[in-house]
């Protein structure tokens, strides 16, 4: 009998797998290389292989998983199961997803985008339980950001609603792959953390993690500017507010325009926690209109590394039940 669901997450470095009973408990989750630079066809066969795994280490078969849903960063169609173009993967240009598994497997394969469907995990099993307004934003490389309305995850007319990353924040700022500049994601980001810190370096400041680099600059990570607020480094302490400042920012204009219950930050650049957060709260409290801005919460994400995979197999179950 079919029971089970399978979600994968896929990611420029792993992909992560897990396969879940058809009320979404976990049964077991794993994670294998992408090994994305080999090229898009080693790329699916290695999403196969990750299933693979999951039904030998969980004593399955095929025939017991009922349907399959996959995250794939980048642009994508998920009613024809394409993606037409992600970041992270060399020659990667309008991939048949649906049809490449079609071969393989006999239940229904769903995709949607990797932000999305870490929505669908944190909004059913995680942080935004029970709400039906909500926003989850996840700091990592870019930010990324899904929104649900009135208890539905909003698409939009190309699948691409929610880019909130990409709101202009500054008329002159950093380019953007987008082809745009000043874009949120490229000062509030883990990179864009990163590269504030090491501006103010450049302009003469100091930090311990110079020591901690051997005076390299491009060793920097985001980690080690929250290790340096911790010991008091005024220049982490600095970059860091100001980091929470510039989203505080843009989310006092993303809570003015959807008045949401509840915003979710995720991705790893979330580890900073309280460090980040309650600048960002500062600023939404005094820049947001105030019955929206008081009405929202902004809390840390819960799922992690898990919010992927448990969002994808709840996309296909969502999609199985019509």
């Amino acid at each position: 009998m079919k029971n089970y669901l399978v979600g994968i997450d896929l990611g420029g470095t792993n992909i992560k797998a897990g396969i879940y009973h058809s009320d979404l408990r976990a049964i077991n989750e794993i994670s294998i290389p992408t090994e994305a630079g080999l090229g898009p066809q080693h790329v699916l066969s290695r999403i196969r292989e990750a299933v693979r795994v999951l039904i030998v280490k969980t004593n399955l078969s095929l025939e017991d998983i009922k349907g399959m849903g996959i995250g794939i960063p980048g642009l994508l169609d998920p009613v024809e199961g394409l993606s037409i173009f992600s970041p992270n993967f060399p020659d990667w240009d309008h991939i048949h997803i649906i049809n490449e598994m079609k071969d393989y497997y006999d239940f229904p394969v769903f995709i949607d985008n990797d932000v999305r469907v870490n929505l669908y995990g944190e909004w059913l099993h995680g942080a935004g339980r029970g709400y039906n307004n909500l926003i989850l934003i996840t700091l990592g490389t870019g930010l990324g950001s899904g929104i649900v309305n009135e208890g539905k995850v909003l698409y939009g007319t190309s699948y691409s609603a929610g880019e909130i990353g990409h709101m202009n924040m500054y008329r002159v700022g950093r380019p953007c792959k987008c082809g745009s500049s000043g874009c949120l994601g490229r000062y509030v980001s883990a990179v864009g953390m990163v590269n504030t810190f090491k501006e103010k370096l450049r302009e003469g400041r100091t930090s311990i993690i110079q020591e901690w680099v051997n005076h390299d600059p491009e060793a920097i990570q985001a980690v080690m500017i929250s290790k340096a607020y911790d010991l008091e480094d005024a220049l982490a302490i600095e970059v860091m507010h100001e980091t929470g400042s510039v989203l505080g920012f843009g989310l006092s204009n993303v809570i003015n325009m959807l008045n949401p219950e509840l915003v979710i930050v995720g991705g790893g650049m979330a580890a900073a926690g309280d460090r980040l957060l309650n600048t960002v709260r500062e600023t939404v409290s005094n820049h947001a209109l105030k019955l929206s801005g008081s009405k929202c919460r902004i809390v840390q994400a819960e799922l992690g590394n898990r919010a992927g995979t448990i969002g994808a197999a709840s996309y296909a179950r969502s999609k199985m039940l019509g």
